[in-house]
């Protein structure tokens, strides 16, 4: 350990070296972010804590990007030193993809799951809601099924999960649909074949069980449930 004369000249000199180095114009006159879209800016900067006119030297690149990378926006970082005089970052952020609805709560996710923010959310409002516990550890699960119909996907307007093993649907004009543990997709395919036929999402029913393959189960406002003969199976060759 270093006796505190020799720390206290050690200090002196890296002090001297650094305006040394400012005193060439190596200074910091430039501060370049590449890649924000949602992190906010304030935050980046109060983790560089640097200024213009500090020596550039006297910035820890690898420390700022480990800071940097605790922010929960950002899914990995780079900071470099770029001489004379600029300071770079670049971000790769998170996707958000979904609202997890938790105890009275919204929270924005990206398709991992990772919580990004609870703040500010009228701005993602066209995404999809998710309940249930361990939605947000399998919401690429459903994200991935619904992109197979894309129609479907857009009257979506959240999705539960189902005992920890299967989702069920709620769409914009409040129509459940249930679907199955394996295979979303083609039962996907058959919902969206049933409304390219008949317009079955158009018409006056509270439900719709997509969980055996072979039948479609419709629930009436009434309570009255009635099957709904699909033509699509998989040898059509819908993906399953």
């Amino acid at each position: 350990m270093l006796s505190g004369g020799v720390q206290k000249m050690k200090d002196w000199s890296h002090e001297q070296a650094l305006q040394l180095s400012a005193s060439k114009g190596f200074v910091v006159e430039n501060i370049l972010v590449e890649g924000r879209r949602n992190t906010d800016a304030d935050v980046i900067m109060a983790m560089l804590n640097i200024q213009k006119g500090d020596p550039l030297l006297g910035f820890e690149p690898a420390a700022a990007q480990d800071l940097i990378e605790k922010i929960s926006w950002v899914k990995s970082a780079q900071v470099q030193r770029r001489f004379p005089d600029t300071v770079y970052v670049a971000l790769e952020e998170r996707a958000p993809v979904a609202l997890w609805q938790s105890k009275g709560k919204l929270r924005l996710i990206d398709k991992e799951g990772f919580v990004l923010t609870d703040k500010n959310l009228n701005r993602f409002s066209d995404l999809i809601i998710v309940t249930g516990e361990e939605a947000p550890e399998n919401v690429q699960v459903i994200l991935e099924a619904l992109t197979y119909e894309p129609g479907i996907f857009k009257v979506t307007e959240s999705a539960s999960f189902i005992s920890k093993r299967r989702w069920d649907l709620v769409l914009k004009n409040k129509i459940k649909v249930q679907l199955p543990e394996e295979d979303m997709e083609f039962a996907l395919t058959r919902l969206a074949q049933a409304q390219q036929e008949s317009g079955i999402l158009d018409k006056a029913i509270t439900s719709i069980d997509l969980r055996d393959p072979a039948r479609m189960i419709v629930q009436t406002p009434r309570g009255m449930a009635q099957d709904y003969e699909a033509t699509l199976t998989p040898a059509a060759g819908a993906p399953i």
